[in-house]
């Protein structure tokens, strides 16, 4: 039987991404392409209430067993316009403030600070205009951040595919299920960091992490939100990355493991100490990213950086809007030079660690082997 869901307030989202044109369904991770002719039929479309071309009612049906012989044009679609920048995928550190306490991670001193919610509505508007149709939603632990709802609810409105990285801890919530069910996210990426409450909570700094890990999971399972879990292993949970392994198999299907401890974005080293050196193993080499181009880092306060690890030369959106962008490309470009040592080695075409990123393990005075082949 095909499906009719009413609480969204669109049913498909319309819109260009980089050199293509994508129909887009809230909620589900998967797309359709379609052509630059299809797009500017439903742009002319777009504020009529007229019955949707049959075209697209049998796209809806095939791709989401989504049924919309009954919805006019108005209200089904959403349909974003062009942008020069070309900006498709953006994350936002909506609050670097967390909960939890984990020695791992690379936000440093996790203060609760960001922008008051009128700027950051403004903000949301520019990433729109900047061409954004996939969006991060992070932090911190975003979900606990006081105007988490609003920039939700606003980013989904405005026509982005929102994913939500969280550690969980509020998913039980019901107005966060609420807001989730009614404007279902693409994706909810939640870390595991042990199989057992006492490695859990121990690594976490957090009594009682693990309870609300589970009962987040469990919640967020029985409304049907699309789960991807990352395992995360250091030396303090290492003993358990079987068992985390199979935790995280039992609740997605889409399942990550990371075991490289890098630096703090501000090149503090203490989270290198939570190495699992068994764990340190060959990485694929690096050849490139189009971040800075197509993508783009934006801090708590509005400042748009390359990536969440070059974030050097930022550019404040407020205060430019989104012409400032134009720059970004340019900024990306010199931040990937090899330079100082890596300038000439000739081991670079097998190198597995970005610029950037040697610049963090350096200002964090990491030994080579954990970032260069020449250890």
């Amino acid at each position: 039987m095909t499906k009719t869901r009413r609480e969204s307030p669109h049913d498909l989202i319309v819109s260009p991404f980089l050199d293509e044109h994508l129909v887009l369904r809230p909620g589900s991770s998967r797309g359709v392409r379609i052509s630059a002719h299809h797009y500017l039929e439903l742009r002319q479309l777009a504020t009529a209430r007229v019955p949707l071309p049959s075209w697209l009612r049998n796209v809806a049906r095939r791709g989401w067993d989504l049924e919309l012989a009954d919805r006019p044009t108005d209200e089904a679609l959403l349909i974003r316009g062009t942008s020069p920048y070309g900006h498709g995928r953006a994350s936002y550190e909506v609050n670097n403030g967390c909960n939890w306490a984990c020695t791992h991670c690379v936000y440093g001193a996790k203060r609760h600070e960001g922008l008051a919610w009128e700027p950051r509505k403004r903000l949301l508007h520019i990433l729109r205009d900047a061409g954004v149709l996939w969006l991060e939603l992070g932090g911190g632990e975003c979900t606990i951040d006081r105007h988490f709802p609003e920039t939700y609810a606003v980013a989904y409105d405005l026509g982005m595919m929102v994913e939500i990285l969280t550690n969980g801890s509020t998913l039980s919530r019901p107005h966060i299920l609420d807001l989730l069910t009614t404007r279902r996210p693409y994706r909810v990426t939640l870390s595991v960091y042990g199989s057992t409450e006492a490695t859990f909570d121990g690594f976490t700094g957090r009594r009682g992490a693990y309870r609300k890990f589970v009962r987040g999971l469990d919640a967020a399972r029985e409304a049907g939100l699309p789960l991807s879990l990352s395992v995360v292993v250091t030396r303090e949970n290492a003993h358990e990355a079987p068992a985390m392994r199979e935790l995280a198999a039992r609740y997605a299907s889409r399942v990550r493991e990371y075991s490289h401890m890098s630096p703090s974005f501000t090149g503090d080293a203490e989270p290198l100490a939570q190495q699992a050196p068994e764990y340190l193993h060959n990485r694929t080499p690096f050849t490139g990213c189009d971040a800075g181009h197509t993508s783009l880092n934006v801090n708590p306060f509005g400042l748009a950086s390359v990536c969440k690890i070059s974030r050097d030369h930022p550019i404040p959106l407020l205060q430019e809007g989104v012409a400032g962008l134009s720059r970004l490309g340019d900024i990306a470009d010199r931040a990937l030079q090899r330079h100082s040592g890596c300038g000439g080695c000739s081991l670079q075409q097998t190198c597995t660690t970005c610029m950037p990123l040697v610049t963090l393990y350096r200002k964090a005075g990491s030994s080579l082997d954990r970032y260069c082949q020449h250890a």
